[in-house]
C-alpha cells in the first residue's frame, strides 16, 4: 500500500491532468487568452511591469472586441497578482482569459495555482488557447531508483533519478578463485572461499539497508532496485535470507552486464530502460493483480460497483480505494421541494439524460439540483475522512482494462471480510448498521432487536440467519423479536 505522500502525489498528479485536458479544450476570440508560468525565486514585481508595458501595447490594437478582451485579460492578471506578495515555493501558474463555451457564450475565467513540483520554466503568451505544455513536464516522473552492480570484483552503490544518476559508494574484495591443489586442505580452503563470499554478500545487504532505507521512516527511499553483475553473486543476494525484506519487495530487475563498477552501472541503466519507464505500469498491474486475487479466491475482502463500494467506505471497511482516472460519473445533490428531503445520487452520462432519475418515482415531483460535482473530484476531497487509500488506475494495462470494463472501473480491498449481497435485503442494512454500533458502543453492547416484521423480509425469527448476518460483520451479539415477546 502507498503511503500518505505518494497517494497525495498521485491525487494532485490527478487533477493536474484534470485541469490540462480542460485547459486545452478552451477556445477564446483573438488572442484574450493569456498563460502565465513564473519559475520559483521569481519577482513579481517583474511580472506586473512587465503586464503594465503589455497593458500600454494592447491598447494599440485595432479590433475593439479583440483590444477590450486582452486588456480585460491583463487587468484579471494583475488583479491576481495582487493577491501574492512573492512567487511560491514550486513557483506559480496562471491562465486567465474569456473562453467560448460550448453553447456559444463568452465566460471569463481565472484559474491560478501553486504545482506540487517545482516548474522551471518562464512562460508569458496571449493566444486564442491555453497553453500546457510546461504542465504536461509536471507529470513525468521523478521516482528514485536505486542501482546494485555487484561482481567478484566489488560492488557500486548509485540512484537514478529522471537523466540524473548519483554514485553512492564502492568498494572492492579480493576473494579466493577456484583451484585444485591442497591435498588434504582442499575441503579448508573451499570452506574459507564460501566463507569469504558470504560475508561479502553479508556486507553488501548491509550497506544496501544503509543506502536505501530512510532511518527516519524505517521505509524504502527509492521507488524500485535494480540488481546488476557479471556473476551469480546478484542472485544470490536478491535471495539472501541477509537482504532486507523491504528491499526485496522494491527489486524491479535483476540484468546481467559485461562490466563491474561504473561501466557496469551505465550498461544496467541502458539494460532496464524500459523497465523504469513503465514502473507506474507494473506498480499498477500489482495492485489490481492483489485485488483480481482477492475475488478468485473469494475472500469476502473486496467491493466493485459505486452502491456498494460507497456503503462499505461509509462504514469505514475499504482499505484501498481503487478507481479508474477517466471515470465519468457524477454525484448530485437533490432536493425534494415539496418534503424538504435532501438526497445524494450517483449518474453517469446515460442516466444524466434520463429525465426520471431527476424526478420523486412516489409523487413524480421534479428535484431540485443543489450540487452537481464529478465524483472523482469528490473522492479526492473526501477520502481521507473514510482512513482508506487512494489509488487512481489507468485502462492501459490488461488488468487496468479488465478492471475498468469488468467492474465499472470503481472498486476497493477491504479491511475485513464482509458480506456485501447482504446489504441488498430490504431494510437489512440499516439493522446491521445498528447491530455494528451496537457492538462497538462504549458499553459494548448486550442486544440486536429486530422491531418490526419488515425488516426480515419474510425470514420471520430465524434466529440462525441473523445471526450468520451478524457475524458477517464480525458481531456476536444475541437476537431478540420484539414482536414475539
Amino acid at each position: 500500500m502507498a503511503d500518505a505522500h505518494d497517494t497525495d502525489k498521485n491525487i494532485e498528479i490527478w487533477k493536474i491532468k484534470k485541469l490540462i485536458k480542460a485547459l486545452e479544450a478552451a477556445r477564446g476570440n483573438g488572442t484574450s487568452m493569456i498563460s502565465l508560468i513564473m519559475p520559483p525565486r521569481d519577482q513579481v514585481s517583474r511580472v506586473t511591469k512587465m503586464l503594465g508595458d503589455e497593458f500600454g501595447t494592447a491598447s494599440n490594437i485595432k479590433s475593439r472586441v479583440n483590444r477590450q478582451s486582452v486588456l480585460g485579460a491583463i487587468t484579471s492578471a494583475q488583479q491576481r497578482l495582487k493577491l501574492y506578495n512573492k512567487v511560491p515555493p514550486n513557483g506559480l501558474v496562471l491562465y486567465t482569459g474569456t473562453i467560448v463555451t460550448d453553447d456559444g457564450k463568452e465566460k471569463k475565467v481565472t484559474i491560478d495555482f501553486e504545482p506540487f513540483r517545482a516548474i522551471n520554466a518562464s512562460l508569458y503568451l496571449c493566444d486564442n488557447k491555453f497553453h500546457t505544455e510546461a504542465l504536461n513536464e509536471l507529470l513525468e516522473s521523478d521516482d528514485k531508483f536505486g542501482f546494485i552492480v555487484m561482481d567478484g570484483n566489488g560492488t557500486l552503490f548509485g540512484t537514478l533519478s529522471g537523466n540524473t544518476r548519483e554514485l553512492l559508494h564502492k568498494f572492492s574484495v579480493d576473494l579466493p578463485k577456484k583451484h585444485g591443489r591442497g591435498g588434504q586442505s582442499a575441503l579448508r580452503f573451499a570452506r574459507l572461499r564460501m566463507e569469504k563470499r558470504h560475508n561479502y554478500v553479508r556486507k553488501t545487504a548491509e550497506l544496501a539497508t544503509q543506502f536505501y532505507i530512510n532511518p527516519s521512516t524505517s521505509q524504502p527511499n527509492v521507488s524500485g532496485l535494480i540488481l546488476a553483475g557479471s556473476a551469480d553473486f546478484k542472485t544470490e543476494l536478491s535471495q539472501s535470507d541477509m537482504f532486507d525484506p523491504r528491499l526485496q519487495a522494491k527489486i524491479l530487475n535483476v540484468c546481467d552486464v559485461s562490466y563491474g563498477g561504473e561501466n557496469g552501472f551505465n550498461q544496467a541503466i541502458e539494460l532496464s530502460a524500459e523497465i523504469l519507464a513503465n514502473v507506474k505500469f507494473i506498480q499498477e498491474k500489482r495492485l489490481i493483480g492483489k485485488y483480481f486475487e482477492e475475488i478468485s479466491q473469494d475472500t469476502g475482502k473486496y467491493v466493485f460497483g459505486v452502491d456498494d463500494t460507497l456503503k462499505t467506505l461509509e462504514m469505514g471497511a475499504v482499505d484501498i480505494l481503487i478507481v479508474w482516472e477517466n471515470l465519468d460519473i457524477n454525484r448530485y445533490t437533490l432536493k425534494n421541494t415539496a418534503t424538504g428531503e435532501v438526497l445524494i445520487k450517483h449518474y453517469n452520462k446515460e442516466q444524466e439524460g434520463n429525465q426520471k432519475n431527476f424526478r420523486d418515482p412516489t409523487t413524480n415531483v421534479e428535484l431540485e439540483v443543489q450540487e452537481k460535482m464529478s465524483l472523482l473530484e469528490w473522492f479526492a476531497n473526501e477520502y481521507r475522512k473514510f482512513g482508506c487509500t487512494l489509488e487512481f488506475v489507468t485502462n492501459k494495462s490488461q488488468e487496468g482494462s479488465q478492471f475498468c470494463r469488468g467492474f465499472g472501473g470503481i472498486g476497493g480491498i477491504l479491511r475485513y471480510q464482509l458480506d456485501i449481497r447482504s446489504f441488498d435485503e430490504g431494510n437489512l442494512e440499516t439493522t446491521l448498521h445498528q447491530a455494528w454500533v451496537l457492538a462497538h458502543a462504549p458499553d459494548g453492547g448486550t442486544r440486536i432487536e429486530l422491531l418490526e416484521k419488515s425488516y426480515v423480509n419474510g425470514r420471520g425469527a430465524d434466529p440462525v440467519y441473523w445471526r450468520s448476518k451478524l457475524q458477517s460483520l464480525r458481531i456476536n451479539l444475541p437476537i431478540t423479536f420484539s414482536w414475539l415477546s
